[in-house]
């Protein structure tokens, strides 16, 4: 009966399997196979085999895209934390309203990513709505250099990726036990204290989900660093992004890519080693 059992679980995984095997790992397999060719002469690959497109990585002009990236990755993850939390926690007690808002923060995925950051470049731009009122109401004189920066692309990863932190923080903060709380009060904790007594420590798991979904979207992320910071702010998907388009390198291309998404995974390893220690 268990052999039977299992060979029917099988059956209803394999079509999932398939699915993973050819949209998966066979792309990557390819893209890892590119990664040790070389550039043909009119783009594309040929042979030798050589490990020329790793070592080219050690150019202290790429390492600096990798640091850029990811502090700019970082410090948008930080941010979606801090905004998402407080806004996590009270969509989680806000009673019988809580699907409404809910509804608000996915709200924005109705619309296209790209129109809503060509929509920041129309807020952000020397002759855009922020610049135009803040010069209209006689409060600067010229306008503030507020697009094609770090701080723009920081900004704009912060938007899109914000209900990326709320929904895992939401999740963990909803399951909370109330009476825990009450028992802190109990024992003369305040708020304040409660909250960074109780509530974090038990929102952790949350807290690591929201981190990791909101951090590796913006390893890889190229669109609104492109559009918000223009070529003073490249990251390692512009890189990639180069190199099989103007550049037509796609075994660097494929280098590149290999080494982000080792990085991705051992960001996704290390939190999920983390997390069952905290267990």
């Amino acid at each position: 009966m268990t052999s039977a059992a299992g060979r029917l679980q099988k059956a209803f995984l394999s079509p999932a399997a398939i699915l993973m095997l050819t949209t998966l790992a066979i792309p990557l397999g390819v893209i890892a196979a590119y990664s040790f060719m070389t550039r043909g002469a009119y783009g594309g690959v040929e042979h030798p085999w050589t490990l020329e497109n790793y070592t080219r990585l050690f150019d202290p002009l790429y390492g600096a895209i990798f640091l850029r990236t990811f502090w700019i990755s970082g410090v948008a993850t930080v941010l979606c934390l801090a905004l998402g939390f407080p806004l996590a926690l009270f969509i989680a007690r806000s009673g019988s309203r809580k699907n409404l808002y809910l509804s608000l923060v996915i709200l924005p995925f109705w619309t296209s990513f790209l129109i809503r950051t060509y929509a920041w470049m129309f807020l952000l731009r020397d002759t855009g709505l922020i610049n135009t009122i803040l010069q209209g109401l006689g409060l600067i004189h010229a306008p503030l250099p507020m697009l094609y920066n770090d701080g723009a692309v920081i900004l704009g990863l912060v938007y899109g990726y914000l209900p990326f932190a709320v929904l895992p923080l939401y999740a963990t903060l909803e399951r909370l036990d109330a009476t825990l709380l009450e028992a802190a009060a109990d024992l003369g904790a305040n708020p304040m204290t409660a909250m960074f007594r109780v509530t974090l420590p038990l929102s952790m798991p949350g807290i690591r989900a929201a981190a990791i979904l909101v951090f590796i979207p913006c390893l890889g992320t190229y669109l609104t660093s492109d559009l918000l910071g223009g070529s003073k702010t490249i990251l390692i998907g512009n890189l990639v992004q180069n190199q099989f388009t103007t550049s037509r390198d796609w075994p660097f291309g494929a280098a590149i890519s290999v080494v982000l998404m080792i990085a991705a995974m051992g960001i996704l390893f290390a939190a999920r080693r983390e997390g069952e220690e905290l267990l």
